[in-house]
């Protein structure tokens, strides 16, 4: 696939109906997740009666069953097509959502978070496929590939905003009914889909499953950018695991922390656009992911540069703020370009394969890394150490970013 050389002039282009029911099922997808998600700990720990640790294992299983079981859903989705695979993983979620607001007992938990993660592994990869290849036909209909994502994503990020906002509002009844509502929302997901995707989606190829898996662990290119995204992923999990320690000796609770993720969800909602729209013109791909990856860098740089100064109060939440800023500008750059530049390393008709392994990889990097930064925040190192190591990290992915082998590596 090739991609319009950087600076070229470009001809608007209008979304296809195709584009923006997937754009629109992204936000339906996340509102109903996260009207959910938000209160299951609390809700396990409380209602259900669960140890801490059990709560961590059940948290731990819905990641692996949805993350780690991505590729498997990007595989379906190209040997079956994404309709029947969207329909199974939306009727799945239905199932999960509403038997989870009846578990009470822990295997009945556990059964529902399997099933709820595992409809995830089934319809994201899929729908993040066409998306991916929309784009690009996008693309050569004289729009801009990038600009395609970034709408993706923050039609995500509002979902992920509205949904708490939903979910809060009816817990006041009970946790229950906030699984049904959940539930609800996937019921008109999956009526809408089954009433507006198409059978048949012109262009897209069906592959056998066969010989898929071992032409990508081949794909060095490929790997390569898996590898990098993991780094980025890396970084961007430190807002629930190195943040919080660091907003929580500043002021002595956690409470600012709301703060914090409210502006990177409104940094995301208002300049993802326009952040996509500079760089599509002045960068190529390979150099947006990179100048994404230092910004995450610089992030975790201004706090190290700030601990041996020990501010507390207002003053010590500024250099959260600004690592929280820095981060998100750096995923404006580098989410919507990994997506996009995964069509250029595919093989034909393995587009969902693909795009399910570049979640799976790097969810798998992020599992093992989040294991290691855990022991090198509790390690007693001078307090700029752990945040200099964690700088190092995105700014050394830059290196494994693949290099360019034709033009179909620039926008």
């Amino acid at each position: 696939m090739t991609s319009t050389p950087v600076g070229a002039p470009r001809t608007a282009a209008r979304l296809s109906p195709l584009l923006r029911l997937l754009i629109l099922t992204q936000l339906a997808f996340n509102i109903g997740f996260f009207a959910v998600l938000p209160f299951l700990s609390e809700h396990l720990g409380q209602a259900v009666g669960m140890a801490g640790w059990l709560v961590g294992l059940v948290l731990g299983l819905r990641t692996f069953s949805q993350q780690g079981l991505f590729v498997v859903g990007g595989a379906l989705a190209d040997r079956y097509g994404i309709r029947p695979v969207v329909l199974a993983g939306c009727a799945l979620r239905i199932a999960g959502f509403a038997w989870l607001g009846y578990a009470e007992r822990t295997g009945a938990v556990i059964g529902a978070v399997l099933l709820i993660g595992f409809a995830a592994a089934l319809f994201s990869p899929a729908v993040e496929s066409e998306v991916a290849r929309q784009a690009v036909v996008h693309e050569e209909a004289g729009g801009q590939r990038t600009r395609v994502l970034a709408l993706f994503t923050v039609a995500g990020q509002a979902g992920a905003f509205v949904g708490p906002l939903l979910g809060a509002l009816l817990l006041t009844v009970d946790f229950r009914t906030v699984c049904l509502a959940g539930a609800g929302i996937f019921v008109l997901v999956l009526a809408g889909h089954a009433w507006m995707l198409p059978q048949h989606i012109p262009g897209r190829q069906r592959v056998c499953l066969r010989g898929g898996l071992g032409t990508l662990v081949r794909n060095r290119r490929f790997l390569a950018l898996c590898c990098a995204y993991g780094a980025y992923l890396l970084a961007y999990n430190q807002l629930y695991l190195a943040l919080p320690d660091e907003v929580e000796r500043a002021t002595g609770s956690q409470a600012a922390l709301a703060w914090l993720f409210a502006l990177s969800s409104l940094l995301v909602v208002t300049a993802q656009l326009p952040v996509t729209r500079w760089a599509g013109t002045r960068l190529s791909l390979r150099r947006s992911m990179a100048a994404g990856l230092l910004l995450i860098g610089a992030g975790f740089a201004v706090v190290a540069v700030s601990r041996p100064a020990d501010w507390t109060g207002t003053a010590g939440l500024l250099p959260s703020a600004g690592f929280v800023v820095l981060l998100t500008l750096g995923q404006m750059l580098v989410a919507p370009v990994a997506r996009a530049w995964v069509p250029d390393l595919t093989e034909p008709g393995r587009l969902g394969l693909y795009t399910g392994a570049l979640s799976s990889v790097s969810g798998l990097i992020v599992l093992i890394g989040s294991s290691v930064t855990g022991s090198l925040l509790d390690a007693g190192l001078p307090a700029a150490v752990p945040w200099l190591v964690l700088a190092a990290v995105p700014v050394a992915a830059v290196g494994l970013l693949p290099l360019p082998k034709d033009a179909g590596s620039r926008r």
